[in-house]
């Protein structure tokens, strides 16, 4: 869309990352107003004009430091219905960490297919795009929406940062369970392609019912290997824990974690620390507001994802391919 101007903007709650993609992306952010009122309730409008122009507004939907998951995905709803409203020809929303995302399918009777009611709130405001990091299940995150959907994934960043730190090693890429294998798979491969030499996988397989975790099935060939476990995200960390004390004992020298999003509840400083964990790698969609002296910590290498999100702006507002950046 050469023709039509771009606009950037970003809610509050996620300054940080907005301005890293700004100045990645060399866009300014448009100006705008956050204003609270005395019982809870709250506006935004753009102050900057955005009639005729091709626009997008960043929030990372994750729950805290100063506001809930809720209060997130509301203004930003409001927000993209008075872009709408004031003119925007298309409006997209960067959602790095996308809410509700692990909730696409009913696992008890009469369950709430969340995912699929968040996409109707999106599309009943006028979203045009929604574009998320690494979301939990892409396919059913896909056949949720009707407006188009770009499904981002970590792989570009975490292969990056494995070329430059562990470039010598010899290599397994883990799922931490059968649900994460299309994602580990993709990582493999681009490892494969990107190093020019084979790289190994593995399974780590699980059964969660009513929040408990049991099973213990490993399935690959790590011996000698610096084990790689991929997955979206870490909560507690005991699914990740888990994998990898089981690559430990199938002979893994080395184990490190890349996930996309490290929400860090409670006990999961303590599943970091332990020694079968040797680094945990996570990008800064998320911040890891949650832990004491992230930026202190050995263990804890953050990624930032602002110019990935960037070239993704640039090349939807060009209307250029994004299949190089490993979209699902």
């Amino acid at each position: 869309m050469e023709s039509t101007p771009l606009r950037l903007f970003c809610l509050a709650a996620s300054a940080e990352l907005g301005a890293g993609i700004s100045a990645a992306l060399s866009q300014p952010l448009a100006a705008h107003e956050e204003r609270e009122f005395e019982d809870g309730e709250h506006k935004a409008r753009p102050l900057d004009a955005v009639n005729g122009a091709d626009v997008y507004i960043v929030q990372s939907l994750h729950s805290g430091p100063l506001q809930s998951t809720n209060d997130k995905l509301c203004r930003l709803l409001f927000f993209i219905g008075a872009l709408k409203d004031a003119g925007a020809t298309r409006v997209t929303a960067v959602t790095p960490y996308l809410c509700y995302a692990r909730k696409d399918r009913r696992t008890k009777p009469n369950d709430p297919v969340t995912t699929r009611y968040i996409a109707g709130m999106f599309e009943s405001v006028g979203t045009d795009c929604v574009v998320t990091l690494e979301v939990h299940n892409p396919v059913a995150f896909e056949n949720a929406f009707r407006c188009r959907t770009v499904a981002l994934t970590g792989t570009p960043l975490f292969v990056d940062y494995v070329k430059k730190a562990f470039a010598g090693d010899k290599l397994a890429v883990i799922s931490p369970d059968a649900g994460g294998m299309k994602r580990a798979e993709l990582l493999r491969e681009a490892l494969e392609a990107s190093l020019g030499r084979p790289v190994g996988k593995g399974l780590a397989e699980k059964h969660r019912s009513a929040g408990v975790v049991s099973g213990d099935l490993f399935v690959g060939d790590v011996a000698g290997t610096t084990a790689l476990i991929v997955d979206d995200l870490i909560s507690t960390g005991n699914t990740l824990l888990r994998a990898a004390r089981s690559a430990r004992k199938a002979g893994a020298k080395r184990v490190i974690a890349l996930v996309t999003h490290g929400l860090f509840m409670p006990d999961a400083a303590e599943v970091i620390a332990d020694p079968a964990i040797d680094q945990v790698v996570v990008t800064d969609a998320v911040p890891a507001f949650r832990l004491d002296n992230p930026a202190k910590n050995k263990k804890l290498v953050i990624l930032p994802a602002a110019a990935l999100l960037a070239e993704t702006i640039r090349r939807l507002h060009e209307e250029r391919s994004l299949s190089d950046l490993l979209v699902f």
